[in-house]
Order: C-alpha cells, then structure tokens, then sequence
C-alpha cells in the first residue's frame, strides 16, 4: 500500500442548500457532495436545481473544492432518459464526480463518457476486496465502504486495491446496510434505495422472545442507533489507508456542516503536521450540540453490540447536563456536567420521549438563591426557565435534563461564512522581466492549480532615476492581496538596470492577474464524450406465445430442512436453500439429490474480508448453482472460475434493463429485480429485458432490515459480540412487535448479521398473467417459519396458477382466507 500524503487526503462536507455549501468551503473542506431535484438519496432535503449546476462547480473551484453530485438512487427503466440529461448536465458543468449506486446507472455513464468520474455509494454495499475489484472493472475512481466495515477490513481492503476508499466518518448512522434496506418501501411504499428513508429504525419496538413480550424498562428503541464520530480514529483510519473522510448530514443546517467540517479539518491538518491530536472536552461538546444521538465509533473498532444502541430516545438531545436534585419553586437544582448560560435552550428528559417533554429557554442561574452572571461550568446549579416555557409541576427529581441550542455557539459558527472566503489563501509564485524601454512582463502561477497567465504592462519600463523597482517593493505592491483568494509566495525578479513603471500600472497588473487566474479556476473541467449513437433500439415485447414459450418453472426457498423436505416432495423445478448456518449446506443438497431436485445455495447477503471459507463451504457442499447475494461473492467465484449456473438475487438491486445487462454480461445466469419495483415499473423494465434470463419472487415475507446490529446478543446476553454472546439465536426465536401490535420475525445468518423480516406474508399472485405475457418463466416462492403441510399447499396454488388451473385471484383470496394475518399486496401496488 502506497504511504498516504496529505495531498491524498480528502475532507467530503454534506451540502443540502447554498448556505451549507458555503458554510464547508468556508470552514476547510476538500470536497463537497450535493444533490439536485429527485435523483439523489436525500430527497428531502432542499437540494439544488440541475440548471444551477455551472454556478455551483464554478463557486466550487474558485475555492479550489471539488464537487460531487449524488446520483446514489435506483432509477427506473422510465427514468433512464431524465437520468442521460442530468449525466450530461454533469459533464457540461465539470462535476467532479458523481456518486452512483445503480450499476445500470455505471452502464449508462461509461456508454456517455469513458473518463467521466464515478464514485461508488455506499449504497452499493462494498464491503470487501473482491467488491472493490468487482467495480474496478467500470472504472470507478472512489468506492465507499459500508459503514459496517472496521478498521481491520479497510486495511486488508487497502492492501489489496489501488482505488482510493472513502469512509464515513461523521453523522447519521444507518441501523440497516445501507442499500438493503427495504423496510420503508415495504410499509409506506417509501424507498430508502430512492432516497425517501422513512427512519423505521427510529421508531419504538417491543422484544418478543419466544412469543413472550420481554420486559424492556425504558429501552424501546430497539433498532435507532447512536450517531457516529470517529474523530479521534483519524490517525488510524489514515493508517489504514483511508483517503477520504465523509461526513454525513445533507438534511443538516449550514451550522452543523461550519462546525463539524472545522473540527476534523484541524484533526486531519495536526496528523499530517506530526501533533498527537485528540478532540478536547469543548470540541466534543460543541459537536453534540450541533446534532448527537450518544456518539459511537461504529464498526470501527469492531463489533460492539453493547455500544451502538442506547435505546432510550430515537432523536438529537444535545449536550447531557445532568439530573434533577430537587423541583423548587421557580427553578429545579442540578448538579452541572457541562457548561451552561442564559439563553440556552434545555430539555427535561423524563424518559418518555414519545409524550410532550418540557423544555425552553434558560432565564436565568443561581447558586443559592443568588444570581449568576456569565457561563457557569459545573456545580449544584439552580436552573430558571422561562416562566412560559416549562411546567415545573410536570418535572421531576431524576430527570435528566440535557442542552438543546446553544445560540451563541450558533452565531459564532454563523460567523465563518457570513462572506465567502477560502479558508486558507492559495498560494501565488510569479516572475517577472524587463528592461527599459520595453513593458514589464510577469507570468503568475497558481500553485494550487497550475494555472498560469502572462500579464503585460501597458506602458514601458523607465529608467529610473531613483529608488528603482526592486523584489521588496514589488512584493509590497503584489502582494496586497486581501479581498482575493490569493496570497504571494515567491517573486522572482530579473530586470535589465535600474528601471520603474508607475505603482498605478503596477496595481492594474495585480487586478488583472488575480481575475485571470480566478477565471480559469472557474472553467469547467472537460471530459471525453463518447461520439453520440443513435438511440438504442430496445426490443420491446408484448405478449410473449405461451404455447411456443417453455412452461414455467416454480422455485421453492426453504429456510429450514422441513421445508426442503417438503418441497422436494412436489412438482417445483429448482429449490434453493437459505439457512442461518452454511454448515447444513451439504444435509439440504443430499435431501434435494435423494429425491431427484435440483438445488441452488444462497451466499450470505452480505461479504466481509476473510469470509471466503464460507462461500468455499458453499462450493463443497457440490449445489447444483449458487444464488448470489453480493458484488463480492460473484467477483469471488468468477475468479476462482467457478462453472456453476451463478443466479443474482434480488440484492443486487437491479431496477432497469442496462443493470440486467451488466450482471448477465458479468456471467450471471439470470437475475432478480429489485424489490423496490411496482407493477408498472416491473413491467417497463421486463417489457425492454431479456426475461427468459429473468426470476421473479412473487410470494415471501420481505427481508426488511439486513443489519450487523445483532438484537440477540444486545438484549438476551452479557457479551459485546458473536465471541462471547453465548449464541442466544440458537436457542431463542425473537421478533419486533411494532406500534400496531404486528410482530416481524428476526433472522441470523452465518455471520451473525440480523434480518427482520415482514411479519405479513406478499404474494404477487394476482400478476402471474402479466408476468407470463412478457415471457417471464421463472417464478420464485420463499418460505420463512411454515411447516412442510404449508410449504405443500401455497406451492400447490402458485403451481396452479402457473399452469392456468386457476387465477392469480383464487391464489390470493386462498391465501388471505388461510393465513392468521392475512396477505399484502407488498411494494407491487405502491
């Protein structure tokens, strides 16, 4: 792995509107990433709009930072053209990158421009070295990692690749991979993979062991994670081979983007200068208070399933002060951890966040009755609120009581980018020559860029008859360079003789420069532009002749050996195997084998470095294919030249016709679409698709959150992680009841991540017709807790339906009327 210098580091700021974009440059950013109109993950924030594209990259430059625009969505086969003209856009206004997670969208990009930048999301899931290779191939400049990964990964991931990685290192954690996150698209139709997270995870859960509500006190928040702050992991991440340091926070005010930007641009500048840096009490102070749940490193430092969750409250509380002593009459009596002042806003916790809380404005301090002027650090503090603010009768001793604003830390951080300004100057070298008789000539070179401007003096050189011009006097003229972005560093001067040229001539040559100069900073950058083809021709496909067509085929998913035994046991095709534990691979391929079926076996969702015994353990357990579940694991069997039949599973997210092409290309046999597709979008993409190479899951309960969070280890174990959890998940069965009492199970799989699966059963029984007019033949039914007695009976209708005996409809009010909890349409109706 190549050192790591500074000028290879990198600080990414969030920007949701113009004022967080000025608040990052102002306080020390490298690099700024963005989002216009719908196609970004952030679709609420203000976002900018595609026709402010130019004036963005050019105020960008002109401070010398880079742009990125978020383009970290799934698009949608009829999206594909918006997504061609905003590409172009991109190029047209010289973004520096944009930062994909839809490999149709890489598709689509490499076919416009063959060195146009490309970054990797972490919506993509790249957790590994094979991953990273994976996107090698399309040219990707910069991956991001998933947040899962530690710092023992990302340094066997740098060993292994040259492409630079970026981490994020600051903000808002996802308690869900991210890119397999399926829970708000499955209850309000609200996709995460379309920027439209509705933050289930922050919402309250019930722990259900063994169909029996566990006793949670007040931990309701059974899923919302802490927020992340490694700043004092810098040094390490940089040793790891980490080039750029993201920070998460587009929904966040200018603010918090001033003063978390500022912070780690000093933690990443005294690494490099050679200081032991760690944040102060203060700093971590002033970051709680401009957004914190609890700060967590994460994954960082390996997995800690005590240290990720709090449980208490799902939303921002600030900075902890302490808790109630005593209710007085106008005050309440606290001991104070942190500093306090008028004017500060405060919250009384009482334990409830989910009731109205009382909390306002601080009106004045006391100690002992007597007032106190100024900022109190700590002591037995009487706190007075706003008479109008809280109903002291509704507070309580024991409450905790936390700050909420600091207004004056707010105006401070306001102040940093009030006016536009770099946050350091940029370095200016110039040369100059002459004699008398002929102009002055100077050459000025930003050293920053490169950029370089010959600028002539528009009357000639004199000779002088006194103080001739001199290097002193002409880096005193030169150099008053306050109001610009520059400042002089060098001056080389080589006059023939003593000569002068009048200060106003001198002053115009330095205005002229620095405008020059500024204006070649503002130039778009350029990219090659592939030749534009005519539009390609997509076939498009009507109703597909059933009777020349193959007769469709049913696939049976089993969780459990019951239900590989009894789906062998009926007409499917194909089973597939999906257990917790790969080391009963080889029990479910000789079940399929003694009666006759063939058997596919599914990777993990998720490849981690060193995991790769377990997709050996796959391989030697002789399936008859493998149904992929990752990036990873498909780059890992295509180089060890695997032959088998590779199927690519719905985690691919593929969700228009150019990703379906990229992964067949890439050997898959056939793919899944993704589960964020509705009826029509679903037949958009199939009508323009080669769907004889295409499978469709049409009935399971959907595989909501995919998290490194273990819920079993955190609430049903003493220990930290799977080395000493004591394994409860193979002796317990746990589910989340949710606010209307509905209770979706939860899974482990080999690598002790968790999936909560919907608690209600999808079928999308009632469109096997359309799907069989566009030639779809391959139809998958996953099973997750049914007994072999129902694994027979909802394979037997789908086999009807398939077979035209009976209608998507039978199938479903069959369904609705058989099952407890009935059946959902899921997604397919959004």
């Amino acid at each position: 792995m190549t050192a790591i210098t500074r000028e290879m580091v990198e600080l990414l700021a969030p920007a949701g509107n113009w004022e967080c974009l000025r608040a990052a440059v102002a306080n020390g950013a490298d690099a700024v990433f963005f989002g216009v109109e719908k196609f970004n993950a952030r679709a609420r924030a203000d976002n900018f709009r595609m026709d402010e594209l130019p004036e963005i990259m050019a105020y960008l430059h002109k401070y010398g930072v880079k742009g990125f625009l978020t383009f970290n969505i799934l698009v949608f086969e009829d999206e594909m053209e918006e997504a061609r003209e905003l590409v172009d856009a991109c190029i047209d206004a010289g973004v520096d990158a944009v930062i994909v997670q839809d490999m149709g969208l890489v598709k689509l990009i490499r076919e416009i421009s063959p060195d146009f930048p490309i970054h990797g999301s972490t919506q993509m899931t790249i957790t590994s070295p094979e991953a990273v290779e994976f996107m090698k191939q399309y040219g990707l400049e910069v991956v991001v990692l998933g947040r899962e990964n530690n710092l023992k990964h990302i340094k066997t991931i740098a060993s292994k690749t040259d492409t630079p990685l970026e981490v994020f290192v600051h903000g808002a954690l996802c308690v869900s991979y991210s890119g397999q996150c399926l829970t708000s698209e499955m209850w309000g139709g609200r996709s995460a993979n379309r920027g439209e997270c509705a933050q289930a995870c922050r919402l309250p859960y019930d722990l259900i062991v063994d169909g029996v509500q566990k006793e949670m006190g007040n931990i309701a928040y059974l899923l919302s994670p802490k927020d992340l702050a490694a700043i004092d992991l810098i040094p390490e991440l940089i040793e790891a081979g980490v080039t750029s340091f993201k920070i998460e926070g587009r929904l966040k005010s200018p603010e918090y983007v001033a003063n978390v930007v500022s912070k780690y641009r000093k933690a990443i500048d005294e690494y490099f200068e050679g200081n032991e840096y760690e944040p102060s009490a203060a700093d971590m102070r002033e970051l709680q208070q401009s957004f914190s749940r609890g700060f967590t490193h994460g994954f960082l430092e390996g997995t800690n399933n005590k240290k990720l969750v709090d449980g208490t409250f799902p939303k921002s509380r600030g900075v902890y002060l302490g808790t109630v002593k005593k209710v007085l009459k106008d005050a309440v009596l606290c001991e104070l951890e942190a500093p306090l002042k008028r004017g500060d806003g405060i919250v009384f916790d009482a334990g409830n966040p989910q009731e109205k809380e009382e909390g306002g404005r601080v009106y004045d301090l006391r100690r002992k009755g007597r007032k106190i002027e100024g900022e109190v650090q700590d002591g037995l503090i009487e706190i007075v609120p706003g008479r109008h603010d809280v109903k002291l009768s509704r507070v309580h001793v024991g409450d905790k009581i936390w700050k909420t604003s600091d207004p004056e830390l707010d105006r401070r951080l306001r102040k940093t980018f009030e006016h536009d300004r770099p946050y350091r100057p940029f370095p200016l070298s110039v040369r100059v020559t002459g004699s008398a008789d002929n102009p002055l000539v100077s050459i000025w070179r930003d050293d920053k860029t490169g950029g370089e401007v010959t600028v002539v003096s528009e009357v000639n050189l004199e000779q002088a008859m006194k103080r001739p011009l001199n290097g002193d006097y002409l880096y005193e003229q030169w150099g008053r360079l306050g109001g610009t972005i520059y400042e002089l560093r060098e001056l080389e001067l080589s006059l023939e003789g003593d000569v002068i040229v009048p200060v106003k001539e001198l002053n115009r040559m330095r205005r002229e420069a620095v405008e020059r100069l500024m204006a070649l900073r503002e130039q778009p950058r350029t990219y090659i532009r592939r030749e534009p083809k005519e539009r390609e021709a997509l076939h498009i496909r009507t109703k597909a002749s059933r009777a020349a067509a193959e007769a469709p085929k049913l696939i049976s998913l089993c969780r459990t050996m019951e239900q590989i035994h009894a789906s062998a046991q009926t007409d499917v095709d194909y089973i597939y195997a999906d257990f917790e534990f790969t080391r009963d691979y080889p029990e479910a391929v000789a079940a399929a084998r003694q009666h006759g079926k063939r058997i596919a076996l599914a990777t993990p969702r998720i490849h981690m470095p060193g995991e790769q015994g377990v997709l050996n353990g796959i391989l030697k357990a002789k399936p008859d294919a493998i149904l992929v579940r990752n990036t990873g694991a498909l780059q890992y069997f295509k180089q060890a030249g695997v032959t088998l039949p590779l199927f690519g599973d719905f985690s691919l997210n593929i969700a228009n016709h150019k990703a379906v092409e990229l992964f067949l290309e890439h050997g898959l046999t056939k793919v899944t679409p993704s589960y964020d597709l509705n009826i029509q979008q679903m037949v958009d993409m199939l009508r323009v698709s080669p769907t004889e190479r295409i499978e469709l899951v049409i009935h399971q309960h959907l595989p909501m959150f995919h998290t490194e969070h273990c819920v079993y280890c955190t609430f049903l174990s003493e220990g930290t992680d799977y080395t000493n959890c004591g394994r409860p998940c193979e002796s317990h069965r746990v589910s989340l009841q949710d606010r209307i009492g509905m209770s979706h199970p939860v899974r482990v799989d080999i690598g002790c991540r968790n999936t909560v699966y919907n608690a209600i059963e999808q079928s999308g029984a009632e469109y096997i017709s359309n799907f069989l007019e566009l030639g779809v033949r391959e139809y998958r039914v996953e099973f997750l807790e049914e007994d072999s007695d129902k694994v027979q009976e909802v394979l037997r209708l789908y086999r009807e339906a398939l077979n035209g005996e009976r209608t998507g409809t039978s199938v479903w009010r069959s369904l609705k009327a058989t099952n407890q909890l009935g059946v959902t349409r899921g997604q397919l109706v959004k």
